[in-house]
């Protein structure tokens, strides 16, 4: 830590579900953009049974911003401990500890610690890390808590699937289609609107109209993180159709000797208090999942085909 103010905020929530479920949702930072509403995509980097380094990308007072971290994790004590090592600005140290108590049967309660400094220290700065923290903290706990006293059902309320296609054509073709996100209104039958910007190369910031094929139109909100060296686009809604309490996604464009393999992967969480008002009375969960899978299932493997086509006509013509 710089010889700057440390700032500190405290955090809790109790939860009807046991410490060893809680600590488990914590623990598994890879599923964060699912079940966190701040983040967006976790890449695990180094990983040692007890200490690992994340790089992380999460919203903080709706600006997107990426940084570093190493946790140690002590599952017997159910403590996990964190520190940026570059932290995004304006913070120039940032760290804390996720704790789970066990209250009893079935019962637990978690506090998120973090400690911050900003350079200078300045009151500006202190006070939009601060409430970034308090709002990003409170969405986190609240969206655990929601989750873990479900934890039974999970699986029953997650949905994850892919869909992919060979193409005979450059693997650069295929990744430059779904790269081009702006201009899918006129490429991709089913986008009909689409705001795009892309501040920061390789974050995309998106607003789309999507037709379904009952005629209606669903409006979604996404960031997009592209990693073109390894073919990938990772993406998180962050405004959701109505079915959904999360979506998350990743497009991935993967060369061998005979072609290219493109696949577009979901994964879901369904709102149940939704199923009746969307699909009608007397609709199950199951019904449901059917629903969501055939419809995203339906429009990535549109946009999986536009993007065989290109690459493969592009390549006819060279």
């Amino acid at each position: 830590m710089s010889a700057e103010q440390v700032h500190r905020t405290s955090h809790d929530v109790e939860i009807a579900a046991p410490a060893a479920v809680v600590y488990g949702f914590i623990a598994d930072t890879e599923r964060w953009p699912l079940f966190f509403p701040p983040n967006v995509h976790v890449e695990r980097l180094e990983f040692d049974g007890t200490s690992e380094r994340l790089r992380m990308w999460a919203t903080a007072n709706g600006a997107v911003k990426s940084w570093t971290s190493r946790r140690t994790l002590d599952p017997a004590a159910r403590r996990i401990e964190f520190r940026q090592e570059i932290p995004a600005a304006p913070l120039t140290g940032m760290g804390g500890t996720w704790i789970v108590e066990d209250l009893g049967q079935n019962s637990s309660r978690l506090t998120l610690l973090h400690d911050f400094t900003v350079a200078d220290d300045r009151p500006e700065d202190v006070e939009w890390v601060d409430r970034a923290t308090d709002t990003n903290s409170r969405a986190e706990l609240g969206r655990l808590k929601a989750l873990a006293e479900r934890w039974g059902r999970l699986d029953e309320l997650v949905l994850s699937f892919e869909d992919s296609v060979r193409v005979n054509g450059p693997a650069e073709l295929v990744y430059d289609f779904l790269y081009r996100v702006g201009d899918w209104p006129e490429l991709v039958p089913h986008v009909s609107r689409l705001d795009l910007t892309e501040d920061t190369p390789g974050v995309q910031v998106m607003a789309m109209d999507t037709r379904t094929a009952d005629g209606n139109t669903h409006t979604t909100e996404s960031i997009r993180i592209c990693f073109p060296h390894a073919g990938r686009i990772v993406y998180k809604q962050t405004a959701t159709p109505a079915l959904m309490d999360a979506h998350t996604g990743e497009w991935t464009v993967t060369p061998d000797e005979t072609g290219v393999t493109v696949t577009s992967q979901h994964s879901v969480v369904l709102r149940e208090d939704t199923i009746q008002h969307v699909l009608g009375q007397g609709a199950t969960l199951e019904q449901a999942r059917r629903y969501v899978r055939e419809a995203l299932g339906r429009n990535s493997t549109a946009t999986l085909n536009l993007a065989k086509q290109h690459a493969e006509a592009a390549a006819v013509t060279r």
